[in-house]
């Protein structure tokens, strides 16, 4: 194996433990992703190019998911803060399945009953036009800012691996265009089946990962934590915790969960190219299944990384630091390239997801009687914009913001509640109005506004220094509010806008009556038991 000893102290020599085989395998990586998507491109109208045809099943949707969800945030953050404070980062993907559990049982139905493009859209249809566009356009910023960009710094950082020399703008530049090689010209359909290939390869090469991981010293020092009761190891941790207080994960985490499984227009857009309601939910269950998989291929490696790697000066680099000293050749370029397929497939995405809230949100609303050439022309264009903006700020990233955690969490837990705040109202309360919803919405961003304005004038948060975590059902509780006394001091919103757009008790005794019938294998609330009951255990053992 591959047991490098100069890795801390020589920093960018790692490239001295690439064999030629091990680049050759990232070259052809390439080669492949950009084949297969151009072989899966559809593009003839807007319904192909964006939503692939509306006709994907439940597989293909779940590891696309999976693939998409496993952001630079994800893969790069989560095991760099497992180095630093242990496994309590894996709550966000804890809390986060039981989301996903609530979103495919409550909210899935009516995303794909309405036909939407583009979720803003659903916005529109529940409310008013401006709702719309607020929406619209905030995902769009944070697609650009938080998830295009971070990716592209991400996958930067990772083949400096191999061309140490190469400035992180330089890579940012080459990942943009492979990624753009197939997603601009093919749309979601070349996206998502390049995400279906990249999923299970990401999924077969952790899994080789953790095995080398553990094999070395890992298993054993995970163990000795473990008996000892170390905080390294518990899931719940006290309130003045740096990472995940336990309050946290109840007030904070669910709301933040939701806006990424079920407001994030880069993941639901994969969901709404389901073909059936049914498939798109057990898609979604499916990745639950998958990201439950996280705890023991991403996270639990970070930590046992303290031990095979003490004193690391980067925890950003913990990922690729297993890679390069644990792993033979020929296996370093395999993940190598596994970490590359993560990160480009939530970038395909990206681009996508902001091509179609360009062009469906904006585009035509201008130009209503546009054709659907133009229409996928926009989009293209849209994508390549997003690309060139997202390179350009990158690099900033790592001079500004420290950790790529850091830098997604902070800037979420202030857009993500008033968001969330209005979806959740407006399907579950029929008062709701458009006048509270976009009142409530600029209530919540306003508050945001002042924060960060606090921050730079004062050097302090209006929150003092309290984790962010628990700033969140602040900032989701007043926009609630202002939506709720608003609503109620205004009229009452029409039939048609809560008519097949809010919950009905009675339809979800139908359908509970209707699924006794069908066989619990093939029940998608069976699976979601099952689920549900996989993260109780997981709970209960890392409590």
């Amino acid at each position: 194996m591959n047991q490098s000893t100069n890795f801390i102290t020589d920093g960018p020599s790692w490239v001295n433990g690439l064999s030629w085989a091990d680049i050759l395998i990232i070259v052809l990586y390439f080669v492949f992703i950009v084949y297969l998507g151009v072989k899966y491109s559809k593009s003839k109208d807007e319904k192909s190019y964006f939503l692939a045809g509306r006709g994907i099943t439940w597989p293909v949707i779940g590891f696309s998911l999976f693939a998409a969800s496993i952001s630079s945030s994800t893969l790069i953050g989560q095991a760099g803060d497992a180095y630093s404070t242990g496994i309590a980062v894996f709550n966000y993907n804890l809390i986060s399945v039981l989301v996903m559990v609530f979103f495919a049982w409550f909210i899935l139905p009516f995303y794909i009953k309405s036909k939407i493009f583009t979720i803003p859209e659903f916005l529109e249809k529940r409310f008013n036009a401006a709702s719309r566009y607020y929406f619209s356009a905030i995902t769009i910023v944070v697609n650009i800012f938080l998830d295009a960009a971070g990716s592209l710094y991400a996958a930067a950082m990772v083949m400096k691996l191999v061309f140490p020399e190469t400035s992180i703008l330089t890579l940012s530049i080459v990942f943009a265009v492979v990624v753009a090689a197939y997603t601009i010209p093919g749309g979601l359909s070349a996206a998502i089946r390049v995400d279906l290939m990249q999923g299970i390869f990401l999924l077969v090469g952790s899994i080789v990962l953790t095995f080398y991981a553990t094999y070395n010293g890992g298993a054993e020092y995970v163990r000795h934590l473990m008996t000892d009761g170390d905080v390294l190891m518990k899931l719940v941790r006290s309130n003045t915790d740096s990472s995940v207080p336990w309050l946290g994960m109840i007030v904070g985490i669910p709301i933040l969960g939701m806006f990424f499984w079920g407001n994030n227009q880069q993941l639901v857009q994969r969901v709404l190219t389901a073909k059936s309601i049914d498939e798109g939910r057990k898609g979604v269950l499916l990745v639950g299944f998958l990201t439950m998989l996280t705890l023991f291929l991403i996270i639990i490696p970070g930590v046992m990384a303290i031990k095979l790697f003490p004193g690391l000066p980067k925890p950003d680099m913990v990922y690729p630091h297993l890679i390069m000293n644990l792993l033979p050749n020929i296996l370093i370029g395999f993940m190598i390239a596994a970490m590359v397929a993560a990160l480009t497939s939530s970038l395909s995405g990206l681009l996508n997801s902001v091509a179609t809230l360009f062009t469906m949100d904006f585009y035509t609303k201008m130009k209503p009687n546009s054709s659907s050439k133009s229409k996928v022309r926009v989009g293209k264009l849209a994508s390549i914009i997003v690309l060139i903006i997202a390179v350009m700020w990158a690099p900033q990233i790592g001079k500004q913001f420290g950790t790529l955690l850091k830098y997604y969490q902070e800037m979420l837990s202030m857009m993500a509640p008033p968001i969330v705040a209005a979806f959740m109202l407006g399907i579950f309360w029929k008062r709701t109005n458009a006048t509270g919803a976009f009142t409530g919405l600029i209530a919540g961003i306003l508050l945001g506004a002042a924060n960060i304005v606090s921050v730079i004038y004062r050097g302090q948060s209006l929150f003092g220094s309290m984790h962010f975590l628990l700033t969140v059902p602040f900032y989701f509780v007043w926009s609630g509010l202002v939506m709720v006394v608003v609503s109620l001091a205004t009229k009452k919103p029409p039939l048609e806008k809560t008519e097949q757009l809010t919950f009905n008790m009675e339809e979800f005794k139908q359908e509970t009556l209707r699924l006794k019938s069908v066989p619990k294998l093939k029940s998608y609330r069976f699976w979601s038991y099952l689920l549900v009951g996989f993260s109780v255990l997981i709970l209960i053992i890392f409590w």
